[in-house]
């Protein structure tokens, strides 16, 4: 069914170049994850500029949030989308993300540049941070995602295998068996259905997105055997990486790791060094795919590299969203997806849970000093609630003088 001209109309208030500027003020200074970036958009497009009103935000963040993919950037495509159309949608994608991108690429040539930084005591600091902010991600998700038995058993369950299987697919594996109890054993409270705002996106439009979502995700493996290419496994592990992606940006941590360092396209110090300079930058944690694309040593890297796979690392997040607008009604009444999305969900913190024994743990943590100054770091991020830029700026400042 295609948006009504009525719905058009109200779509389309804004030009693009005014959704650039809106998005590039908040790509420059949203710090502190998906949640305080959702809090900085209603502040700055319900509460300020008035682009929509508190129930339809709050409609399309619970989406994002059902989605797989980074629910900030997504929340940002569709009122992009909403506001100034399809042009919209890039501009406000491109305006949220390339500052932090830009400032990951440049740390990528920093560190190509000096042999000896990615050693340094200050990102071996890092990467000690790097395990207490995955730890406070646990926590966070264990608690809100894994309220009873099943779920928790689930969640253990998803560690366990992707501990055994550190590969991708025993990612997928886990998400695939998780969903599937999910929808067996969980038993979420019914929702009635909520009227949400036109975004201008005909069920034709979003059918051929979620068809290319999946052509892409299933076709790409295929191309890779077929080829044995190095360049498009790359594409391929990306690409999966950003469309498996189910309760934050932290879960894609070892998606991406599975997908760089086995290879030798990235060495582990390389990449949590990385993982622990996209905790200071502002924007989403995706953006740290730039990075790896630029600091990889393979059939490309550089700025070009890091382009690239920024990139493709959104591509299914856009394609999610832009499918799931026109089908949203349908998707949420739906119990038995919501369901398995509540078996898949506590499937992703068994997976980060994973994660943080290895490679984070195992990668960062080398002795007394080393716990003690990770304990510290999750003692300030959960308790003191502190700015994750001032633990990032601690931490490196504690690894400098501890190494």
């Amino acid at each position: 069914m295609s948006a009504s001209p009525a719905d058009t109309k109200h779509r389309l208030r804004g030009h693009a170049p005014e959704v650039f500027l809106a998005f590039l003020k908040l790509g420059l200074t949203s710090f502190g994850g998906p949640v305080a970036h959702l809090g900085y958009f209603r502040t700055e497009f319900v509460e300020r500029r008035g682009w929509l009103d508190e129930k339809s935000y709050a409609d399309l963040v619970a989406l994002c949030q059902f989605l797989p993919g980074p629910a900030s950037s997504q929340v940002g495509m569709a009122l992009g989308l909403q506001r100034a159309g399809w042009l919209g949608s890039l501009m406000a994608w491109i305006g949220f993300t390339l500052p932090s991108a830009l400032a990951l690429i440049a740390f990528a040539y920093g560190i190509a540049q000096y042999g000896g930084l990615a050693a340094s005591g200050a990102v071996h600091g890092l990467k000690v941070v790097a395990v207490a902010v995955v730890a406070q991600a646990v926590w966070g998700m264990a608690k809100s995602l894994c309220p009873d038995r099943t779920r928790a058993a689930l969640a253990i369950f998803a560690a366990l295998l992707t501990l055994l299987l550190p590969t991708w697919l025993g990612q997928i594996g886990a998400i695939l068996a998780c969903g599937l109890v999910g929808w067996w054993l969980v038993r979420l409270a019914h929702q009635e259905p909520v009227p949400h705002t036109g975004y201008g996106v005909s069920r034709t439009a979003g059918t051929l997105a979620l068809l290319l979502f999946a052509l892409l995700l299933f076709g790409l493996p295929l191309l890779v055997l077929a080829t044995g290419s190095p360049l498009w496994a790359l594409v391929e592990g990306f690409y999966r990486s950003g469309s498996l992606v189910f309760g934050g940006g932290h879960v894609v941590l070892p998606l991406l790791q599975s997908t760089v360092v086995p290879g030798g396209a990235v060495n582990n110090a390389e990449f949590l060094a990385g993982y622990g300079a996209a905790q200071v930058v502002p924007g989403p944690l995706f953006t740290f795919a730039a990075y790896l694309g630029a600091v990889m040593d393979g059939p490309l890297s550089g700025w070009q590299g890091g382009l690239l796979f920024l990139v493709v690392i959104f591509v299914p997040a856009w394609l999610l969203v832009v499918g799931a607008l026109p089908f949203w009604d349908a998707l949420r009444q739906g119990d038995a997806v919501r369901n398995a999305m509540a078996g898949v969900n506590a499937g992703v913190v068994g997976i980060l849970l994973s994660a943080l024994y290895d490679p984070v743990w195992t990668s960062a943590i080398h002795g007394r000093a080393d716990f003690g100054l990770a304990l510290a770091a999750f003692g300030l991020l959960v308790y003191a609630r502190t700015s994750p830029v001032l633990v990032v700026l601690f931490g490196a400042v504690a690894g400098h003088l501890l190494l």
